[in-house]
């Protein structure tokens, strides 16, 4: 796994061993940011259930201003921490340890609108996908934010999260990806 395009190119990134996080692999990063845009002029990203951080790395490299990840596993907020460190974000990225379930709050205080907001739970845990309902009724999307959700080929997304539709779903494998925009 690696920073696939962007500042960063090429830089390898850890990811936690075992079964607790599935990383998503360079092949399905990259699509995705084909589809979403393969560079930004600034904003912030908001990466539920972190794992490695890679989405967030993947979108700081290609122009983001700021990233936020929630992800609660101790060791994999470590793995985020020594990633961001060896791609020289510490600054742009900030590492939540907490439940997906209080970014909303956490972003409210913070005053931040996500222009990109990842939702890769794990595939078991198909609840946490209407996260992407709080962000639309929080009003914390940016009036041309993505919305990106992973999850298993056989399960089927919503087509859309209040205004925010369902414009591409993709299968890589085992997984799929779904795409929302206004």
């Amino acid at each position: 796994m690696r920073v696939v395009a962007g500042t960063r190119k090429g830089i390898p990134l850890k990811s936690l061993q075992g079964t607790d996080t599935r990383p998503t692999s360079d092949k399905v990063k990259e699509s995705v940011f084909n589809i979403i845009g393969p560079y930004f002029d600034g904003g912030v990203a908001v990466e539920l259930f972190g794992g490695s951080g890679s989405l967030s790395l993947e979108a700081l490299s290609r122009g983001i201003d700021e990233a936020f990840i929630f992800e609660k596993n101790v060791k994999a907020c470590a793995i985020i921490k020594a990633n961001a460190e060896k791609c020289r974000f510490t600054e742009e990225l900030h590492i939540q340890r907490a439940d997906a379930r209080n970014a909303v709050n956490v972003l409210k205080v913070q005053g931040k609108k996500a222009k990109l907001l990842f939702i890769d739970p794990p595939y078991a845990e198909t609840a946490f996908y209407d996260l992407a309902q709080d962000f639309v009724e929080a009003d914390l999307l940016t009036e041309n934010a993505v919305i990106v959700c992973e999850h298993e080929k056989q399960l089927e997304l919503p087509e859309a999260y209040g205004t925010y539709y369902k414009i591409k779903s993709s299968v890589y494998g085992n997984s799929a990806v779904s795409i929302y925009e206004k």
